[in-house]
């Protein structure tokens, strides 16, 4: 066989070895790409995203749309070839598998995670929706969940009240662990407690639950990053009474980046005119219940996502600015927001054409 000839063979070989090798060995990598836009002020799957009864609502034009990622599955297992792929791809991100699934968390885990996440933002754009209209929420400290075989367990229960600890008024989840933190492991902590049956009786019949019982739970060791410290296992969060009933209805959808989006939703069926002045707005951010923005993951994949959807302005988290102005779609917008409040005002200039006083993301 001809010099050239057999050089050329073994190419076409290595080359096809190469391929081989590409496609059937896993790399520990995971993709994100745009996910679905949704638009809080319509309609999804048949019936309106966000419902309220018992208040006067407003008939809202415009676009309100929170964004949303696609990620693989845990259990995926990506090649070389997609890897690369994904990396070349302008409207997908390839990133380690433990970005996505830390602690090797499965599929369940990670759905369950979110799903939860998805809850607490719902209730937390409520709070901070009716808060920026002056609307009075009930708020109270309570047992978010317990440890299993934790020293909590059978004692104290998800749902009960924690009015104080050791004799000191709780007034937010953090006194909690503050509390329970200053005697040393092994010591007895006394919480007062109004009984999960009796808030939910209470709050059902239109009362204040007013029976209180006195739970003494022993603490335990904690060795949390290497400082051990007293716990009693559990995790202590915030229930709201609302004056009246607002529901989310946005199924298969997980996480707490649609926060913002829901609670903006919210203020601007509960008022007259519209927030957008007709425009297309989209944006992401946590919120929690003061209206405080946090910030988000995939920011890169939303905005190609609002954009693609027709989005002009894309609501951003200040820490979130840097890198979503690192490729910002053509013709779209980012607004620099770290409270419920900027994002109004951003939204005020929007609708009045005030476009060169937004506060808009820059890399730096």
């Amino acid at each position: 066989m001809p010099r050239r000839t057999a050089t050329m063979l073994a190419s076409t070989l290595m080359l096809i070895a190469l391929l081989c090798a590409g496609v059937f060995i896993p790399v520990p990598y995971s993709e994100m790409s745009p996910g679905p836009t949704v638009n809080t002020l319509g309609d999804h799957d048949g019936e309106p995203v966000l419902q309220i009864t018992g208040h006067k609502t407003y008939e809202a034009s415009g676009h309100l749309n929170m964004t949303t990622v696609r990620v693989t599955s845990a259990e995926y297992k990506m090649n070389l070839v997609e890897a690369v792929y994904g990396w070349l791809a302008h409207d997908n991100a390839v990133v380690p598998h433990d970005t996505l699934y830390p602690d090797g968390k499965t599929e369940e885990e990670a759905t369950q995670e979110n799903a939860e996440e998805f809850s607490q933002s719902q209730e937390s754009a409520k709070v901070a929706a009716l808060k920026a209209l002056d609307i009075p929420v009930k708020s109270w400290v309570v047992v978010s969940a317990v440890v299993k075989d934790s020293p909590s367990q059978g004692r104290l229960h998800a749902g009960d009240v924690i009015k104080a600890v050791d004799g000191t008024t709780v007034k937010k989840p953090t006194d909690v662990a503050e509390l329970v933190t200053k005697h040393e492991p092994g010591e007895d902590t006394v919480f007062t407690i109004v009984p999960a049956k009796e808030q939910a009786a209470a709050e059902k019949e239109g009362r204040t639950a007013t029976k209180t019982q006195k739970v003494t739970v022993t603490t335990e060791t904690s060795d949390d990053a290497g400082e051990k410290r007293a716990v009693v296992g559990i995790s202590a969060g915030t229930d709201h009474t609302f004056p009246f009933d607002i529901d989310i209805k946005l199924a298969d959808v997980g996480g707490p980046s649609a926060g913002l989006m829901f609670a903006l939703g919210l203020y601007d069926k509960l008022t007259p005119g519209d927030l957008t002045g007709g425009k297309f707005v989209a944006g992401t951010g946590t919120i929690d219940d003061n209206g405080k923005v946090g910030p988000i993951g995939g920011i890169g994949m939303k905005t190609i996502g609002a954009h693609d959807k027709g989005a002009q302005y894309f609501l951003t988290p200040s820490d979130n600015c840097a890198a979503a102005a690192e490729d910002t779609p053509d013709g779209l917008t980012l607004v620099k927001v770290d409270t419920i409040d900027d994002a109004l005002g951003a939204l005020k200039d929007i609708r009045s054409g005030k476009t060169a006083d937004l506060p808009k993301c820059s890399q730096s």
